[in-house]
């Protein structure tokens, strides 16, 4: 199938494009977890976030839409770490659910790349909706499969980083480190893949070229 460079749309379109994602799959479910937390206790902010999770997953299912991949990843999140609440009964192993649920994730991306099927790609149609000609392309099924590796050890890196925390530190330490080294992390990895994928795609003319800055000339510069 021929192939013409692909033209990123708006910084405001993506945007547009990632919002229910993002509200779905994270900052609702986060939300609920917090504000039951404060009603119901742990077990009450559990279930809520739990069944919000898969609540979403089935209403996209049942009117037969695209279940983005931010959602399905959160939601089976959400599945191991209340499976390991119910069977543990322990504040321990209650901290230690979501470092668990990232080994997870970590594992579905590695496992992920020699199905042929990278788990980078499908979270990427999330936000950027890609022509077919344009995604099945070698050098971005390449770049996809490279961007899912990278990912994957970040997820482990994540987890490593939050198991020691929580052995050697207070739990406010442990809350306050975790998220920030978290942030830290999941912002690098963010950084080399959009670097990569333009750099990448411009190489193999499959994005147009940077536009040069004009400059002005030194004798109409005004300070």
């Amino acid at each position: 199938m021929p192939i013409t460079t692909f033209q990123l749309p708006s910084l405001l379109v993506l945007a547009r494009h990632a919002v229910r994602p993002v509200l779905e799959g994270v900052l609702i479910p986060l939300a609920l977890f917090y504000s039951f937390l404060a009603i119901a206790g742990v077990w009450g902010a559990i279930v809520a976030a739990l069944l919000w999770s898969w609540g979403a997953v089935a209403y996209r299912v049942i009117r037969r839409e695209r279940v983005p991949g931010i959602l399905m990843l959160g939601a089976l999140g959400m599945t191991v770490r209340t499976i390991l609440a119910v069977s543990t009964q322990s504040v321990f192993f209650y901290f230690l659910q979501p470092t668990l649920g990232t080994v997870v994730v970590a594992g579905a991306f590695l496992l992920s790349v020699p199905a042929g099927r990278p788990l980078a790609a499908k979270l990427a149609e999330d936000f950027l909706p890609m022509p077919e000609a344009f995604r099945e392309h070698p050098a971005v099924r390449r770049y996809f499969h490279r961007i899912t590796l990278l990912w994957a050890l970040v997820q482990l890196a994540n987890a490593g980083l939050a198991f020691w925390l929580l052995l050697s530190q207070p739990v406010p330490v442990f809350l306050a480190a975790k998220t920030a080294g978290s942030l830290v992390l999941t912002a690098a990895a963010i950084g080399i893949s959009t670097v990569v994928f333009f750099r990448s795609m411009r190489r193999h003319g499959l994005l147009p070229a940077a536009e040069p800055v004009a400059l002005p000339a030194a004798g109409h510069i005004v300070i």
